[in-house]
């Protein structure tokens, strides 16, 4: 993966919108104005930030070197993943759906409905 394909793969989801709130150098993805992955611009290897549930992201941590607490973030609720090549591609996708859903999951009701019609 490399970061056109990770752009292209965030910004093909309902509802999600591209910003760069803490200048150039960081993107960050949201859905409905709730960030769901960053990633730096600057780095010399690709990296992002996902949103995971507190367990699953202690599970994560423990059985894959590429994942570690979230670099700047609530490191309970947030993990940076290198992309270093230590995992297949689909496990990269899946938490990046797994931060999605779990964005998705916490939007107010009106929110959800919104996206629903997207």
């Amino acid at each position: 993966m490399n970061i056109e394909e990770l752009r292209d793969y965030c910004i093909s989801k309902k509802g999600v919108e591209e910003t760069m709130p803490f200048g150039p150098n960081t993107l960050v993805f949201k859905v409905m104005g709730k960030a769901f992955l960053l990633t730096g611009l600057d780095e010399l290897s690709l990296q992002f930030n996902v949103k995971c549930n507190p367990e699953y992201a202690i599970e994560l941590r423990e059985k894959y070197s590429c994942v570690i607490p979230g670099y700047h973030m609530n490191k309970k609720h947030w993990n940076t993943i290198l992309v270093d090549g230590s995992v297949p591609e689909i496990l990269l996708y899946e938490w990046i759906n797994h931060s999605y859903n779990l964005v998705v999951e916490g939007l107010t009701k009106k929110d959800k409905e919104i996206l629903l019609k997207l």
